[in-house]
């Protein structure tokens, strides 16, 4: 949890960090990234979705390093199918990736992984997170709920959704992204329902947090919400896919601010297309996959 000042700006023309250099195969592309993960040494995971593979981007790097996958698609241990999000145990030393494509979870040793291990199945997973005492909160868009896991328990504890798709306090709809904060309240990004719910901890419902008023670009409005991050002041920032931005909601806010991008969908340095997955380090650097110019954007702190 990090503890970033409301007032914070970032600068508007961001850094290529990995990729951007259009769309392909080699070690110096992506081919429609979507989740990412960053380490202590800031080095970037990368779901290279489209690859069927999982790249690593050391800090200043100019090509990545497979690190999991890319054996071309499919569903043996040393293959992925379009997967979507990266995070590591750092305990175990191990990449547990969300294998989209095959409906699975997979453990990957982190040091030489020649294959994986399927530790969940049938989870039509797009983002999964590790949070206290090793679980794992999964977000499965096919069945509109999140559950969280312990590794090694053949079945999950349902914690939001689950109550078929719809747009109910009690449903969900295509849910993407997630994240947890110390007090184990969920936050989801409710793709097609274009808003961002909270779920407090034992809730049988949900509160709409930012979002909620329609799809359209007004500043109260989210536009398929996808990656998501919440700090230790309750603030939320989304990357909103089909707005092409990045927006800030303060806690208990009736409206979002635009921090990043938002100038229309574009290549450029100040412009993002189809933003998914969004992190930071822990310097307050913003980081977001921009899915459709296969590339990950740094957006510095400016001070």
């Amino acid at each position: 949890m990090l503890d970033i000042p409301i007032n914070l700006k970032w600068k508007q023309d961001a850094i290529t960090v990995a990729g951007g250099n259009g769309r392909g195969q080699k070690l110096n592309q992506l081919n429609e990234p979507w989740g990412i993960y960053i380490d202590n040494e800031k080095t970037i995971y990368v779901a290279d979705m489209g690859n069927h593979r999982i790249v690593a981007w050391k800090k200043g790097a100019t090509c990545g390093e497979i690190v999991a996958g890319g054996n071309g698609e499919g569903s043996e241990n040393h293959q992925l199918s379009y997967p979507s999000k990266v995070i590591i145990d750092e305990v175990n030393d191990n990449l547990i990736i969300a294998d989209y494509g095959n409906k699975r979870i997979v453990r990957w040793p982190r040091q030489n992984g020649l294959c994986g291990e399927t530790i969940i199945k049938d989870v039509k997973c797009i983002d999964l997170i590790m949070h206290k005492n090793q679980y794992l909160y999964i977000s499965d868009e096919e069945k509109h709920e999140v559950r969280r896991w312990k590794i090694g328990e053949n079945e999950g504890i349902l914690v939001a959704g689950g109550n078929g798709c719809g747009n109910d306090l009690n449903q969900l709809n295509n849910p993407r992204f997630i994240c947890v904060d110390q007090e184990d309240t969920l936050y989801i990004s409710d793709f097609s329902n274009h808003r961002v719910m909270k779920w407090t901890k034992g809730a049988k419902e949900g509160i709409i947090v930012a979002g909620g008023q329609g799809q359209e670009a007004s500043l109260q409005q989210l536009n398929n919400p996808q990656g998501i991050f919440v700090d230790k002041l309750g603030t939320l920032y989304v990357a909103e896919a089909s707005n092409h931005r990045i927006v800030r909601w303060i806690k208990g806010a009736k409206e979002g601010s635009t921090i990043a991008g938002g100038n229309s969908r574009g290549a450029e340095s100040n412009k993002l297309s189809y933003p998914a997955g969004l992190s930071f380090d822990d310097e307050n650097n913003l980081y977001i996959v921009d899915n459709e110019n296969h590339r990950i954007q740094k957006f510095v702190v400016d001070n």
